[in-house]
């Protein structure tokens, strides 16, 4: 207050004379204090447009904590395989020597399946999708049982369309999705080290398309983590067969092994295939996809006859 007052005294003609002046004073403060004002404003838009790409960055890329890409789309590889060591889940199942795991972990190969072959493996699921899918965000295919999603459930295709499902698919769909299965049963024996007569294919064996649509049932959710020998008791080797491109047809939706503190990601790539042992050594997850359409197909192989299952058959 005591400048305020000395202020008042020095200005001759009284209050009039200081009323005059603050205009002044004014004009010459107006430009520093405009600039600071577009200074701070820019800023703010700055630190908010830089805020909204870390949340956007967060959602589509990062939302895993992933360390580490294990195969990246852009790639094309010959085969990558990374040993792990095996949990004990297989103890509590019947032992099958020279299939069993011992050797546990996870491969990628992208020289087994051409992109043709995937282009037409691709167009099966959605010959046989077309007929339905689910309200969600996750619609299943399996030629094996008949197992399609409709709305919020399953029916089978084969009963509920009867002679159409002839009009739909081909011998040749058929014939393509044996030899396609086999080229994977083939290179899962090869990096195990076992014998192929000693895999035997397994349920549930089956399509999957994904998009961006929010789930309305449990089925619809296959963003959680799990453990495909605690889920399914059959499986010992997993696969999957992508059939379309991350950030091409979808984005999300990559695949995740979970390991505390080093994620390790496949992006997903036409014609590549991704294979590993089935038990709590390889937890995973799937991404949320959160723009357009994920197809793959996940071929599971069992060590115990009794839990095999027939290539599908042309109705």
């Amino acid at each position: 207050m005591a400048p305020q007052r000395r202020g008042a005294t020095k200005a001759p003609g009284g209050s009039g004379a200081v009323e005059r002046r603050r205009p002044i004073s004014t004009k010459k403060d107006r430009a520093p204090r405009e600039a600071q004002r577009m200074w701070l404003r820019t800023a703010g838009l700055g630190a908010g447009l830089a805020f909204s790409v870390f949340l956007l960055w967060s959602s589509l890329g990062a939302d895993d904590g992933v360390a580490e890409v294990l195969a990246h789309r852009g790639e094309v590889l010959a085969g990558r395989f990374i040993e792990v060591p095996c949990s004990e889940d297989y103890n509590s199942h019947r032992r099958f020597e020279g299939c069993t795991p011992r050797k546990c972990g996870r491969g990628v190969t992208d020289v087994v399946i051409t992109r043709q072959e995937a282009e037409r493996i691709r167009s099966i699921a959605e010959k046989g999708l077309s007929l339905g899918g689910s309200d969600g965000g996750a619609s299943i295919l399996d030629l094996h049982s008949g197992a399609l999603s409709v709305g919020k459930h399953f029916v089978n295709l084969y009963r509920y369309f009867g002679d159409k499902i002839r009009t739909i698919f081909s011998e040749e769909d058929f014939r393509l999705y044996r030899d396609v299965r086999q080229k994977v049963q083939l290179t899962i024996a090869e990096a195990f080290g076992i014998s192929p007569s000693s895999l035997h294919l397994t349920k549930p064996t089956f399509f999957s398309r994904i998009n961006s649509t929010a789930a309305r049932t449990a089925h619809d959710e296959y963003w959680h983590a799990h453990v495909d020998k605690v889920t399914y008791g059959s499986f010992d080797y997993t696969s999957l067969l992508y059939l379309s491109d991350y950030l091409e047809d979808f984005g999300g939706g990559r695949f995740v092994f979970m390991e505390e503190g080093a994620n390790k990601t496949v992006e997903p790539r036409a014609g590549r295939v991704s294979f590993f042992t089935s038990g709590s050594e390889n937890l995973h997850r799937v991404e949320k996809v959160h723009w357009g359409t994920r197809y793959a197909i996940t071929i599971a192989f069992s060590c115990n006859p009794d839990h095999g299952i027939a290539d599908p058959a042309f109705p």
